[in-house]
């Protein structure tokens, strides 16, 4: 199973999500799409989300802080204690053992971030 993973900005929007996704992903299948709990209802997300028709994992706050991530952002680990929240998000929603398959990427405006793991459902 392949989950996306976002972090993002209160200014993002649909488009920049979206173009996130397409960069991480390429032309690779995603299962499903993560973020944290409390930003998965934000206008943008949720209007990204319904144009894709996959299930959301709402991530935990905790649980983003006791993942490992391969990149080490200081604003994201001042704001949500991670490196990175996307990776943090993906990684999160699947079952431990799973990996990263490479460092986040940023939208073009620099409002939303995203990256892939792969591994077992939870």
């Amino acid at each position: 199973m392949i989950v996306a993973g976002f972090g993002y900005r209160g200014t993002t929007t649909p488009e920049a999500l979206a173009e996130a996704l397409r960069l991480a992903a390429g032309a690779r299948r995603v299962d499903a799409i993560a973020t944290p709990a409390d930003k998965a209802a934000t206008p943008a997300f949720r209007s990204f989300v319904e144009t894709l028709s996959l299930p959301l994992c709402r991530v935990p706050a905790r649980a983003l802080q006791e993942v490992e991530t391969l990149t080490q952002s200081m604003t994201s680990r001042a704001a949500r204690g991670t490196g990175s929240v996307a990776e943090a998000s993906a990684l999160a929603s699947l079952a431990p053992g799973a990996r990263l398959l490479g460092p986040r990427v940023i939208s073009t405006d620099r409002s939303a971030t995203c990256a892939l793991a792969e591994g077992d459902p939870l």
